[in-house]
């Protein structure tokens, strides 16, 4: 029987830990352990300390994981709980994704004080997101409005639009929801016209892969639909590119046994683009995916990712 705490790493983030204590929650409710049976163990990545320029040209999603994942493979933690989207498409030998919790709202929120809509912001507004995908879309629909680098966590970013530093921002809704503010989004994009990210609003336990009691320990709070639906986009994300340079959507629904897929990628300035939609057996879910990535990289051609990547 375990008697030391079972030490849970994660980034400092308001929203980061608020997804700690929640993993941490479902934890002593699946097991009926008290709360001093988990310790919640705080770690700066390199993500966090550099927010003045994109991901992409600082080496991607693994540097909010890199310091965390260090400290799971040398025993000093025995998990982490991170956002799904922020995790590289492969990681560390030894290192998996054991379970995630049940996702929540996968859309983006718009987020302004010069417009209710998006689409109604004023000719040639300014949009503050560091994702790709976020200004691709933004273009695609708007070609008109203008884009800016904005990094940070979100009451960072939320200072700087009240600060005029652009005219509007995109959050994913489910960090704003887990924040408690969901109120502060003006408008839910339907993910049928501005689809999300791969992996988004999904939290995830990573853990090494040969700790078993670890493993028995997670799985309690697993929710598989959700594990059938991200491992199908992440699937599909790693066929086309894992490292932030890419604007790459992607999103899978289960219903019963099956399970549907829709993926997009686009050009940087949102004017080419391509889509795919399959479905098939939900216990197919990695390969459902990675049969998309395929399909839709001959699609596209391999210019399409070379000439700008």
């Amino acid at each position: 029987m375990q008697t030391k705490p079972f030490r849970i790493g994660t980034r400092g983030s308001p929203l980061a830990l608020a997804q700690a204590h929640e993993t941490r929650r479902r934890l002593m409710q699946a097991h009926g352990l008290a709360e001093d049976m988990f310790e919640v163990v705080v770690l700066s990545t390199q993500g966090d300390r550099i927010t003045d320029r994109p991901l992409s040209e600082i080496g991607g999603k693994g540097l909010f994981t890199a310091e965390i994942e260090e400290r799971l493979l040398s025993g000093e933690l025995d998990f982490a709980v991170h956002s799904s989207k922020d995790m590289a498409t492969r990681l560390p030998d030894g290192l998996g994704i054991v379970a995630y919790l049940p996702r929540e709202d996968v859309r983006d929120a718009f987020v302004s004080q010069k417009a209710e809509r998006l689409l109604e912001l004023p000719q040639g507004a300014m949009v503050g997101t560091a994702s790709l995908r976020r200004q691709a879309l933004v273009r695609k629909l708007r070609p008109d409005l203008k884009v800016k680098i904005f990094r940070g966590q979100v009451d960072t970013r939320l200072r700087k639009l009240a600060d005029g530093e652009a005219d509007a921002t995109l959050l994913a809704y489910a960090g704003l929801k887990r924040l408690g503010k969901p109120e502060i989004a003006t408008e839910i994009l339907d993910s049928s016209i501005f689809p999300p990210a791969p992996a988004q609003g999904a939290i995830c336990l990573e853990a090494h892969m040969d700790n078993s009691a670890i493993h028995s320990l997670l799985s309690a709070v697993n929710d598989p639909a959700t594990f059938a639906a991200v491992s199908c986009e992440r699937a599909f994300l790693e066929v086309l590119d894992g490292s932030c340079r890419t604007p790459i959507a992607g999103y899978a629904e289960v219903e019963g046994d099956r399970i549907r897929f829709a993926g997009m990628v686009l050009t940087p300035d949102g004017q080419t683009f391509h889509e795919i939609k399959s479905e098939g057996p939900a216990d197919q879910a990695a390969e459902i995916g990675r049969a998309a990535g395929h399909a839709i990289r001959d699609k596209a051609g391999t210019a399409f990712f070379e000439n700008w990547g």
